[in-house]
């Protein structure tokens, strides 16, 4: 029921920012809607396999693992129920980070996650987008997370709501009014926050880790908010030929010899250069 509960949520959310982005798009577009929705719901279509069969009961098996031990750091705590939730839910969105980042950092893993920033426009259909490799990994990931929090079933439960709620919103081209956006990135991840993670810029890239929380980002200082999305242009230079984003070649990147993904096709690194970027790379750029 949890799980159904869940996939109802995330279902109607999906076509409701899907719907919202149609009148209130943050950035333009440049590519065909109808052919990168081909691409990815096949991407999407692996993706939702492989979290079925690997990453759902690999969750469930540690869950029941940790409680019955008891195992985890909230075990070893004495702590009201309110807290612990608290607790768990800080410290699975802490690890996600850690796990985010290392997919950028790690060039095993970065062949797997690629796929997913190699999508010409980022939206809403993007946060869907993974390949079944990264997925399947993202199963060995979760064991060790869960086991290491001990997390409750319910807590966990609350937890994947939001995460997959935070994932979809986030990854929108949903135009926000600045002020109220500025607001709402004090305390959660939001469009314009995460539209600089996916930059064609390496440096820009490599910024704004966080998943629902954007506090590990200035705790860690990988916090960049200060480039303006007019001048972002979305994709991974080294893949950015339009046939480069097809189904075949989508899924079978990882396992080909790799490009210098910060080098367009003919040779440039990719670069920022002068901008109207806010001063302060601390406050969200309109």
């Amino acid at each position: 029921m949890k799980a159904l509960s869940t996939t109802l949520v995330v279902v109607a959310l999906f076509a409701l920012l899907f719907a919202l982005e149609r009148f209130l798009p943050l950035r333009k577009s440049t590519r065909s809607l109808i052919g990168r929705l081909v691409v990815n719901v096949a991407v999407s279509a692996l993706t939702f396999l492989a979290a079925v069969t690997l990453v759902q009961p690999a969750a469930q098996w540690a869950l029941r693992w940790s409680t019955e031990r008891p195992f985890g750091l909230v075990h070893f705590l004495t702590l009201p129920a309110w807290l612990e939730l608290a607790a768990s839910f800080l410290l699975m969105d802490l690890a996600f980070y850690y796990w985010h980042l290392a997919n950028h950092r790690v060039p095993f893993l970065w062949r797997f996650h690629n796929v997913h920033h190699t999508d010409p426009e980022l939206d809403v259909s993007t946060a869907f987008r993974f390949h079944f490799g990264e997925i399947a990994l993202s199963s060995v990931f979760g064991v060790i997370q869960i086991s290491l929090i001990g997390i409750s079933p319910w807590a966990f439960a609350i937890y994947q709501l939001v995460f997959q709620a935070e994932v979809l919103f986030h990854h929108s081209n949903l135009r926000l009014p600045i002020r109220f956006e500025r607001l709402l990135n004090k305390l959660l991840v939001t469009p314009r926050m995460h539209g600089i993670h996916h930059s064609r810029v390496q440096r820009e890239n490599n910024s704004n880790f966080g998943t629902v929380f954007p506090w590990w980002d200035r705790l860690h200082r990988t916090l960049g908010l200060n480039i303006p999305q007019s001048e972002i242009v979305i994709g991974v230079p080294g893949y950015s030929l339009p046939e480069d984003n097809t189904v075949p070649n989508a899924l079978l990147m990882p396992f080909r010899a790799q490009r210098d993904y910060w080098r367009d096709p003919n040779g440039a690194v990719v670069e920022r250069g002068k901008t109207s970027a806010e001063p302060n790379p601390g406050r969200l750029a309109e």
